[in-house]
């Protein structure tokens, strides 16, 4: 065989692999609790923006050399949207590179409000301990990850896993909900006056959500020593999901006694933070992967 001739034959070989689609995991195939009548699919602006989430799923990232480790990444987007970036954005290329399987969360968001995300979420959950074998998963070692409004998700999951409102009567509530770990990255946490993101909170919880609903969604007054170990960065820049959420965090944490540890940094507009031009808080990936593998979620370095 000449060699334009394996060229070709090798080119053939890898076009399915290269053409392969994400796997996709629904996570109410028994039927969406709550599902809107006319409920129809999805929308993808073709950035990876996604509004108008009906039937809520987990699309799977693997890492190239995976390493049993399991994050549910759920992006913000004020809850009016999830808002990944194109094939998972770059924090699950990050978690990709440090051998972190991805489960990017597409969960319910303004069409429903509360708790339909928590139900997502904590499904979510189930579902990879439940079938952590699948993808070479330890079930001890599933993580959560969410970015603003995607951060309260995370920090309700890391609070609520045990909640009524994330039980439907399945199966699978049976599976712990309780993510292992959580990284919570310029996060919005609270729903009340003055510091709550009031986009966020309208697509959560309404117009006007009454003072116990308000309450019962901050996520700083849920947390007890039972609360998720957590890694929180967030900049005093941020003028969206302002810090003193993170702060409000933090304190509720060490008030319970709960594992927390806190990077905050002067500089860095609301966002992933990861851009290097950004300065001294792009450099939080590298002080989160640290802080996981001293607490055993990632294997010790060789």
């Amino acid at each position: 065989m000449n060699s334009n001739s394996l060229l070709s034959a090798l080119l053939i070989l890898l076009l399915p692999l290269a053409a392969a689609e994400p796997v996709v995991i629904p996570l109410w195939p028994e039927g969406v609790p709550g599902l809107k009548a006319g409920a129809g699919p999805e929308s993808d602006d073709g950035n990876g923006r996604y509004t108008h989430i009906h039937f809520p799923s987990l699309v799977v990232h693997p890492a190239t050399r995976p390493i049993g480790t399991a994050v549910i990444y759920a992006p913000g987007g004020g809850y009016a949207r999830v808002a990944a970036g194109r094939d998972g954005g770059e924090v699950t290329r990050w978690l990709n590179s440090i051998g972190i399987t991805v489960f990017l969360l597409k969960y319910r968001h303004a069409d429903y409000g509360a708790p339909a995300p928590l139900q997502d979420a904590l499904r979510a959950v189930r579902i990879v301990r439940s079938r952590a074998a699948e993808w070479g998963l330890k079930p001890d070692r599933i993580g959560m990850l969410g970015g603003s409004a995607g951060g309260h998700l995370t920090a309700c999951a890391g609070t609520l896993f045990d909640s009524v409102e994330g039980r439907t009567g399945a199966a699978l509530d049976a599976t712990s909900a309780r993510p292992d770990f959580m990284v919570l990255v310029f996060p919005v946490i609270t729903m009340l006056e003055p510091v709550a993101h009031g986009a966020s909170r309208r697509g959560l919880l309404g117009e006007a959500p009454d003072a116990a609903t308000k309450h019962r969604w901050s996520a700083e007054e849920q947390v007890t020593a039972q609360t998720t170990p957590t890694f929180l960065v967030h900049s005093a820049e941020d003028t969206v999901a302002v810090v003193e959420n993170s702060l409000l965090f933090y304190q509720a944490m060490r008030r319970a006694r709960a594992p927390i540890e806190l990077h905050l940094y002067a500089r860095g507009p609301h966002g992933s933070g990861m851009d290097p031009k950004l300065g001294p808080v792009s450099e939080w990936p590298g002080r989160c992967e640290t802080w996981l593998r001293a607490n055993g979620w990632l294997p010790a370095r060789p």
